[in-house]
Order: C-alpha cells, then structure tokens, then sequence
C-alpha cells in the first residue's frame, strides 16, 4: 500500500481529539513554555552581584576606611561590618556571608612607610561556582582601591580593551533563553508521544486502529503531526516572549532557525514514538522519555554546563545527542547571526540523528504493528 494523506489525516484528527479532551496535555504544550521562559529568564542569573561581605577594620584609618568604601560603593559587594576578624570568619563559617575582608592594624602605616600594606580576603570556597567571580571583583577592586589610597597614577604603559562580541552585556538571560528552545521543544516532543501509543495499546483502542487499512508510517505521521503543531506553537510563543519580555536579540536568520527546530523536533517525536512502541506502558514510556530525552537536553546538552568543560568520554558522548547540535543551532542564530554554512557541522549532525531514528520508529512500529 502506498502513503495516503487522507488517512494520515484521519489519525491526526483522532489524535487531536484526544488531546482536546485531556487538559494535563494542552497545559504541558500551552502553559509550561510560558511558565519557564518567565521562571528561567528571572530566576537565572549568571551575573554574580551583592556579595555579602564581611568587613573587620582594626585599623579605623583613612586609608582602611577608602578600602572598604571601595568594595561598597562597587555592585559587587555588600559591606557588612564585623567587631573582629574572628566574627567576620565566623560570618563566613555560619554561611551568614559569601566573603570577608580583614584589614590588621597599623595598616596605614604600613601603607605610607613604603613597606607595603596587606588585607586579608576570605572567600567561601563552598560554593565553586562563585569563587573565580568573586575573586575576579576583588582583583579589579584592588586596582581601583590602589589609586584611591595613594593618589597615583596606576596606569601601565600599555592599555589592553577588552570587548566582549555577541553579549556586550554579559546577560545570563542572552544565553539562558535560546537554550530554552532546546529544553521546551524536548519535554514537549519525547514526553508527549512517548505516551501516545502506549496509551492505545493500555485503552484497547490499538486494535481498533489495526484493523483499518492504514500503513504505519501513515500511523506515526498522523501521531506525531498533532504535537508536531503543539511544539511549533510553543516555540513561537518562547520566541516572542524572549524578544518582547527580555529583550533578547535575533541576529540570524529565522529560516535557519526554523530548519533547527524542524530537524531537532522530527528526531525527538520520532524517539518518542519508538520509545511508546517499545515499552507499551505509559509509566515506563514516561520514565525512559526522562532518562533517554529530558535529562540530557538539561544536563548534558549544554545549556547549564558548557560542553567543553566536560571529562573527554562525556564531551565525545554528547555528540550522540541531538540536544547538543541543536543548542550551538539555536545560540547562535539568536546571538551571533551565524548563517547555514557556518552551522554546517551541527546542522549535519542533527540530520543524521534525524534521519537515524525516523528510520529505527518507522521500522520499529511496523515490526510491532505486525
């Protein structure tokens, strides 16, 4: 029997009425992708700032007093004042504090003698996240409190600018957002079909279905158009969300970036799909759909831990997942405007994953069907 439209449509249409009539599913497609975008976009913030220090001045001179005013008057820090050093490392040790700032006495002195004033910082290595930051804002603050202190020109006889291309700003919420694409497009394609088929075979409506003549790729498209729309919306929703909300920018080409999401969306409803052939059960095909789809598109796609900075098995173990060349896909067209031809290799990848697993659901379902 050849592919027939007519009857692809009809399963779709079966489909789309049973989404109709369960909520939980049009709240997962419709609401959560809003719901994240908004949560995500504010709740994650890459940008340390308002680091409470703790600040013990033994020395109650001029010069302590610009220091401290120094970090204080930054966006980094806090000041919080500490009556000894000892309370100002305890501050730190009761996790009151992110950081201390001891300055001994005679400070000044030291500092006009020429012998070379010291201060003690005392950061909360607890937490390695915050530590390279933190200690990054203190270094730049040493320099400025320098030329405060004693007056002087610090300039070096050489000048280095640094510009930062892409995300000038520094915005968490620049990269946070497009990743988002990748996590949202995941939960709403494996998750959803990995449970549509299954639920047919626990209904007893799968032998409804066989017994019509209808070919299994006409089953798995008309399966998979229905939630193929639904992801189509969201994404569209987070697109607009994150440049109308938060302001993020679009610099590629939407074409480019509609191709990523096409290629990334057929691979995953298509692994969600074998995934629900397989197992039969809606319990199990929900706990592979988590293990196989969305915890790599959080964990190890990228979008919360940089690839590169993976041991060497997992960095060679991401290639295998699509998640990961659509992340660089989405990154990119959104801040660096990089065209189809220097997204060649992702684009490659993710089309051969594509193309990998339509087969393996397609061949799989028919082998089940029969």
């Amino acid at each position: 029997m050849t592919f027939v439209w007519k009857r692809a449509a009809a399963v779709a249409r079966k489909e789309w009425f049973h989404i109709r009539r369960d909520p939980f599913t049009l709240a997962l497609a419709l609401v959560l992708p809003l719901v994240m975008v908004v949560v995500y976009g504010i709740a994650i913030d890459f940008n340390i700032q308002d680091v409470r220090l703790a600040v013990s001045d033994s020395d109650q001179s001029q010069a302590s007093r610009r220091l401290v005013e120094t970090f204080d008057s930054s966006h980094y820090f806090r000041v919080q004042p500490a009556p000894s050093p000892a309370s100002a490392l305890q501050d730190v040790v009761g996790e009151r504090d992110k950081a201390a700032l001891i300055i001994p006495p005679r400070f000044e002195k030291d500092l006009l003698s020429g012998r070379g004033a010291q201060a003690q910082v005392l950061i909360d290595g607890a937490d390695n996240s915050t530590v390279g930051p933190v200690s990054d804002y203190v270094a730049t603050i040493q320099t400025l409190a320098s030329e405060r202190i004693v007056g002087a020109d610090m300039t070096p006889p050489y000048q280095l600018r640094t510009r930062f291309l892409f995300n000038p700003e520094l915005n968490s919420r620049w990269f946070v957002i497009p990743g988002l694409t990748v996590v949202i497009m995941a939960i709403l394609s494996i998750f959803l079909t990995a449970l549509t088929v299954a639920r047919e075979w626990e209904n007893g409506s799968m032998e409804l279905l066989l017994s019509t003549p209808v070919e299994p790729i006409e089953i798995i498209v008309g399966k998979a158009a229905p939630y193929a729309a639904l992801a189509t919306v969201s994404i569209a929703f987070v697109y607009v969300i994150a440049r109308a909300a938060f302001g993020v920018p679009f610099k590629g080409h939407l074409w480019v970036f509609g191709l990523g999401c096409a290629l990334f969306l057929f691979t995953y409803l298509a692994q969600g799909l074998l995934i629900s052939v397989t197992t039969r059960q809606q319990t199990l095909a929900m706990q592979l759909s988590m293990l196989t789809g969305m915890l790599p598109s959080n964990l190890l796609s990228g979008f919360v831990f940089p690839v590169a900075s993976m041991p060497a098995f997992f960095w060679y173990f991401t290639m295998l997942l699509p998640a990961r060349w659509f992340m660089v896909i989405a990154r990119h067209t959104f801040l660096e405007g990089s065209s189809l031809a220097q997204l060649a290799v992702p684009f490659a990848a993710l089309a051969i994953s594509c193309a990998a697993m339509v087969g393996l659901a397609a061949r799989s379902f028919k082998r089940t069907l029969e």
